[in-house]
């Protein structure tokens, strides 16, 4: 996975993202993904979800794309600097929510969950690391042959 989200939630009623730091006995200990870090405690009352559980709808019933795909889609198309925001007229949104995944299902992913999409990706890009994928991973290494008497060859050319 290119991001990793597990950590990583939206707390109704409070704006931007928060990182899970540790649960408590009547919650969760969070902390804000700004520049300040702030740690606070949502308690069980808040309605919290995690970014690594949220997926956009396809055409297809059967398929969902998970939100971190949804972010590696934009960053390799986009980067980190996106064309649009929060405040992009809807057909701007629609568009660019187009040009990631075609085959979204416009019956029900809505502007808001594009506007969400939009801001969380600005979030995320900046406070939570990409990983880079290998591209060509490297075979494993194979394991060296147990220690021998040298060969005739190695023989002669330690004597050389």
């Amino acid at each position: 996975m290119p991001v990793n989200l597990k950590d990583i939630a939206s707390i109704s009623g409070m704006s931007g993202l928060y990182r899970i730091v540790s649960p408590t006995r009547s919650g969760v200990i969070i902390e804000t993904l700004d520049d300040k870090a702030s740690r606070l405690v949502a308690q069980s009352k808040h309605r919290i979800s995690l970014l690594h559980e949220i997926s956009i709808y396809t055409e297809d019933a059967e398929v969902t794309v998970p939100l971190a795909d949804v972010f590696e889609r934009i960053r390799q198309k986009f980067g980190l600097e996106i064309p649009v925001n929060s405040k992009s007229s809807n057909n701007e949104l629609y568009s660019f929510i187009q040009e990631v995944i075609p085959d979204y299902d416009r019956s029900r992913v809505y502007v808001s969950d594009i506007k969400k999409l939009v801001t969380w990706y600005a979030i995320v890009g900046k406070y939570v690391p990409f990983t880079e994928a290998e591209a060509n991973p490297e075979p494993a290494a194979a394991p060296e042959p147990a220690l021998t008497e040298p060969t005739t060859a190695e023989s002669e050319s330690k004597e050389s």
